[in-house]
């Protein structure tokens, strides 16, 4: 009787292992194909779209822009992703040089700022009429040319002088009589660089809209 309970036992025991082995693996499943399913989505997330328009409302009237995303993927990428933020939103074109560039998207407002890290440079597009591309420091503190995270001006004519030094991620579509408008508000100079570029008259961005 001893032995037949000790073989009852055993089986009792392996029989309890069994199930606790089951259980385990099953309850593993789900947790490693959400991860995947996770991983999958932040990829799809990442994924550029070749072209996309961005309209620029602004408090002297709208433009739209043709982003290229094809041509500058992580520019474009980090564009989109502050717009639908509203990072954008309340921000003023604090550069306005007359015949050269408008300039916006530092939340300081001063030519400064911005959201505290850099974009690799995706220099390769040219700088014609209506081109829209991101600011930058000096090649003395910026031998690699990364841009501004936030920072963009457009051309307010073809600046061929800047072309292989600044990222182009795309071009005025629609509405340059507006970014032409703005380009002609009154300045000052300003006081931290001497340049006649500080707008007397401030031009506020109040929203931008991808679509």
């Amino acid at each position: 009787m001893n032995f037949n309970r000790t073989i009852i036992g055993l089986v009792v025991l392996i029989l309890i292992g069994v199930g606790i082995f089951y259980l385990s693996n099953r309850n593993k499943s789900p947790e490693t194909n959400q991860t995947t399913n996770q991983e999958s989505m932040s990829n799809n997330d990442q994924t550029v779209p070749e072209t996309a328009v961005a309209v620029i409302e602004t408090s002297l009237g709208s433009f739209e822009v043709t982003l290229d995303g094809k041509a500058a993927p992580k520019t474009v990428a980090n564009f989109i992703k502050l717009s639908n933020e509203g990072f954008y939103n309340g921000l003023t074109f604090h550069r306005i040089v007359r015949d050269f560039v408008i300039q916006g998207g530092d939340p300081k407002g001063d030519g400064t700022g911005g959201p505290s890290y850099t974009i690799p440079a995706e220099i390769g597009l040219k700088h014609t009429l209506g081109a829209i591309a991101t600011a930058r420091t000096g090649d003395q503190v910026n031998p690699t040319r990364a841009s501004s995270g936030s920072q963009f001006y457009i051309a307010l004519q073809p600046l061929p002088q800047l072309d292989d030094a600044y990222t182009v991620f795309g071009y005025v579509t629609a509405g340059m009589d507006v970014v032409t408008k703005i380009g002609e508000v009154p300045t000052d100079v300003n006081p931290l660089s001497g340049e006649q570029s500080t707008p007397l008259q401030p031009v506020i961005i109040k929203k931008i809209t991808i679509k």
